[in-house]
């Protein structure tokens, strides 16, 4: 098995796929990580907060403290988890973090922000691969108050900004306004602090493009019209989510990191038995489903091209 395949976080447990809170305790509690591709995407990154900040980047007046908590806590884990890639050095009010792979220091000091000061989750988001998202707590319900998000996967977060979790999941087939996911926002608000969760999310997506949010699918949807059997190997990528939550216990919001893996199928074959495994999820997966999964359009096309691939 390659390398690329050891590390890939692979989705799938059975041959079939139904939603459900695939939640399980994180060990280590990390809620970032580095990989091979750290340059390049903290590259695309920043490019892309910079030429469409109002796209990747949101926040809520009353969120600066628990940004700040979080900015802390990715800060602590630099140090205790990285400390070959950063250098992190606490000087009475303020706290340096010398980037390593970049050659940059960032500042990051406490009370109020001076003027043209960048917020915190926005500066501590352009040092790592991860979008990172603050879901605050109140009234008994969750809402998204604040995010860095540049590699959303058919979502705005200048549409979600503000608003609660159910809502948010609204245009999720066979999860809105179910049990489950009710009992999913339950199980996040009864999260406590040091006791992290992570989960994986999936979906399809064409090319190895990692930002594609809805206010741009007019140009990254249409190609899903360009896949064939011939093609969909090299063109068809499984692009996984692992978010990773943590309860900030002095804001008592929660971090929700958001790290996408991109796998084409054409790599996915040096694995047959999570090939096969594959090709049974995509077909059985229930047309409403394939179609928010981003699949619908070459479902058939991707269907033959496993065919084949499988009788190799």
């Amino acid at each position: 098995m390659t390398a690329v395949l050891e590390s890939f976080p692979f989705p799938f447990e059975e041959d079939t796929f139904r939603y459900s809170n695939n939640s399980v305790p994180l060990e280590p509690p990390v809620c970032i990580e580095i990989t091979p591709e750290y340059r390049k995407e903290i590259a695309l990154k920043r490019r892309l907060l910079d030429t469409h900040f109002d796209r990747c980047y949101r926040s809520l007046p009353h969120t600066l403290d628990a940004q700040r908590e979080a900015a802390d806590l990715i800060i602590e884990q630099f140090s205790a988890f990285y400390p070959e890639h950063f250098a992190v050095v606490h000087d009475g009010q303020r706290t340096e973090v010398f980037n390593k792979l970049t050659g940059e220091k960032e500042i990051f000091g406490c009370g109020k922000l001076r003027q043209g000061e960048e917020e915190p989750l926005y500066k501590i988001g352009r040092h790592v691969q991860e979008d990172l998202i603050l879901m605050m707590q109140r009234d008994g319900e969750l809402y998204l108050d604040a995010g860095q998000l540049c590699f959303p996967a058919n979502w705005s977060l200048a549409f979600d900004i503000g608003m609660a979790f159910g809502a948010i999941h609204d245009p999720v087939p066979r999860l809105s306004k179910s049990r489950l996911l009710e009992k999913i926002r339950k199980f996040i608000m009864r999260i406590e602090p040091e006791q992290p969760w992570t989960r994986k999310n999936w979906s399809l997506t064409v090319d190895r493009q990692l930002d594609t949010p809805l206010e741009t699918v007019s140009s990254w949807g249409r190609k899903r019209q360009e896949i064939t059997p011939e093609n969909a190997g090299d063109r068809i990528h499984l692009r996984v989510e692992v978010q990773k939550l943590f309860r900030l216990p002095a804001s008592h919001s929660i971090l929700f990191s958001i790290h996408t893996h991109l796998l084409s199928v054409r790599e996915l074959a040096g694995n047959q038995e999570w090939l096969r495994r594959f090709r049974s999820v995509v077909e059985e997966l229930p047309d409403d489903v394939a179609a928010y999964k981003g699949l619908a359009p070459f479902r058939k096309a991707l269907l033959e091209h496993l065919r084949l691939e499988l009788r190799r």
